[in-house]
């Protein structure tokens, strides 16, 4: 098979508690694709251009020369990550990242960006579960923001570089959506790759034994099951719900989730 000609990096992208760590070690398990840590600092960088440009715009260089060494160190670290891997395309995969997209490819222009939804209901269960009650309160209004921004930037985007990913797809037929993943991407389909804990992954040990408790619940040993579709049915309150309603309603239909 002829190898693919691509290295342009991959963003994962979406609301906390969608099933981007999933996703994650899915791509990290391919023999071309490293998909480290979560970086988080990237939009840091964003002042630059940003509202500290008057001040750096008196060094005499246009916005393009900065964007391209910030290219150039945040790929760097990315690519030098991925090469001590042997691997030769690198991924990121950052949920915050959702909301600064427009900053995210105008210094990576040539960026896939993969934006995965889950249904909110389930999400905002996922936030008390993970952070608690006030958590999951706010997740009400963060959930349609992360995905109305990042939504608006795809738009942009030619079809080639922004691709969206429901959770639901893949816990539910796992190979099928992560076909079309790759598809996207332009990576050959490797047998093997859903079986991510097969694979060596730098992953913090708290996600680890959450995810082996989740396991544990749901009675699987599976890397990747459904049992949390649809778990707002049974563990969404009342208060939760008529918040879930007002807040997020209106995402929720435009999305298709009933």
């Amino acid at each position: 098979m002829t190898e693919p000609a691509t290295a342009a990096p991959i963003f994962l992208v979406g609301c906390q508690r969608s099933g981007t760590t999933m996703l994650r070690l899915v791509l990290d398990s391919h023999s071309r694709i490293s998909c480290g840590p979560e970086t988080r600092f990237l939009t840091d960088l964003e002042r630059i251009v940003g509202r500290d440009w008057e001040r750096l715009a008196r060094f005499g260089f246009p916005q393009e020369y900065w964007l391209g060494r910030i290219a150039d160190f945040f790929g760097g670290i990315h690519a030098d990550y991925a090469a001590t891997r042997g691997k030769t395309r690198w991924a990121d995969k950052t949920p915050l990242y959702a909301m600064s997209l427009g900053f995210v490819t105008r210094v990576f222009p040539d960026a896939q960006i993969v934006h995965v939804i889950r249904d909110g209901r389930d999400v905002v269960v996922s936030h008390r579960k993970r952070f608690g009650y006030w958590s999951a309160v706010k997740c009400v209004v963060k959930w349609p923001r992360y995905i109305r921004t990042a939504r608006a930037v795809g738009r942009t985007l030619p079809a080639d570089r922004y691709y969206e990913l429901r959770y639901e797809d893949t816990v539910t037929d796992p190979e099928k959506a992560m076909r079309g993943l790759f598809e996207f991407l332009g990576e050959p389909w490797e047998e093997g790759i859903l079986d991510y804990d097969d694979k060596q992954h730098d992953v913090a040990r708290k996600y680890s034994v959450e995810a082996e408790k989740r396991r544990a619940a749901a009675k699987t040993d599976a890397p990747i099951y459904g049992s949390r579709v649809g778990s707002y049915r049974r563990e969404l309150d009342p208060f939760l719900r008529i918040l879930v309603r007002v807040f997020s309603g209106r995402m929720l239909r435009e999305l298709g989730y009933r």
